[in-house]
């Protein structure tokens, strides 16, 4: 009866919401972690982030009993998960370190919007995927000749980012509840892939109780609150209103330089991120998907072929993999 009404509470707030939450953690929480730098390692914040987040999923969802109760092929997709986020942590960690925190969020999103125009080429998405090019090449341009190693850093986020979207949307498929389970035993696993590298960059920080808090907040605000919300949001939002949103979150990790970090966007960078935005925001999904999911819909006691099957809660055109249906990529 508890988790009915707790799963009442959940739908009855709009997916929006939850993305909105997200939009503002995912890098409130990394910011904070850049004030951290001074004090501890950069992989160490990294390893702290996923730790405390770890220690939290594992308090709060026991999630070590969703291996047992899933196949084989989610828990392979668990594990595959668990790697990405290790990774992509370590690599954002790296990337703000050298360059800022906007800049970093905008180039984060070239990689999926270049998916989304590949995988329904029209006008339409190619002007998107051309603005977002053009973004990236200014943001690139501006400070590449400074700080090389931190957007060799900032594109691998942007690579890990877009295998967290695809997983993290087939995770998502039985609902929020389960879809949190599942993000938190992925979470174990980034723990244990993480460690070997961070750890002892974390060290130095065990006998300084301050630090120790500061680095557990940084994981809930970086990981437990965005994610989770990313996942309530993720089993609800259609793909086109999710492909919108995304545009904001250039945006918000500008603002969030700017106000935690003090760190201001010269015009050619400002102009940059808005292209990036611009590009997330002009492109559009196909019809033909858009048919598919309203025949789907309208007919929910067939069984649905596998062959023509489009998940529709994947933000952008791209992300799913052929075995699910996307036959464009």
């Amino acid at each position: 009866m508890v988790q009915v009404r707790k799963a009442d509470v959940t739908t009855r707030i709009p997916p929006h919401v939850y993305f909105f939450v997200s939009a503002i953690f995912h890098y409130l929480g990394p910011a904070f972690a850049v004030l951290l730098f001074s004090s501890v390692t950069v992989l160490g914040v990294a390893w702290f982030r996923i730790a405390s987040a770890a220690i939290v999923f594992a308090l709060w969802r026991r999630p070590w009993r969703t291996f047992t109760g899933i196949p084989r092929a989610k828990r392979r997709a668990l594990l595959t998960l668990g790697i990405v986020l290790a990774l992509m942590n370590a690599c954002f960690y790296l990337a703000i370190a050298r360059i800022p925190l906007g800049t970093v969020g905008a180039i984060e999103f070239l990689g999926p919007i270049t998916l989304a125009a590949l995988g329904t080429r029209t006008p339409r998405n190619t002007a998107a995927l051309i603005l977002a090019a053009g973004g990236g090449w200014l943001l690139a341009d501006v400070r590449f000749g400074g700080q090389p190693l931190g957007f060799v850093f900032a594109f691998a986020n942007c690579a890990f980012f877009m295998l967290y979207v695809i997983l993290g949307h087939r995770i998502a498929q039985d609902g929020g509840a389960a879809g949190i389970d599942r993000l938190g035993a992925a979470m174990l696993v980034a723990l244990v892939t993480i460690t070997p590298i961070g750890i002892s960059g974390a060290l130095p920080a065990m006998t300084k109780p301050l630090l120790i808090l500061a680095g557990f907040g940084v994981g809930v605000c970086s990981s437990v609150i965005p994610y989770v919300s990313d996942q309530l949001a993720m089993a609800r939002l259609p793909r086109a209103t999710f492909a919108l949103l995304l545009s904001l979150l250039p945006a918000s990790a500008t603002l969030i330089g700017i106000v935690v970090l003090r760190q201001v966007p010269t015009l050619i960078e400002a102009t940059g991120i808005l292209l990036v935005a611009g590009g997330i925001a002009l492109h559009r999904e196909s019809d033909r998907r858009y048919s598919v999911s309203a025949a789907q819909k309208s007919k929910p006691e067939e069984v649905r072929d596998s062959s023509t099957c489009y998940d529709e809660r994947a933000p952008i055109d791209g992300y799913l993999s052929p075995e699910e249906g996307n036959t464009d990529i």
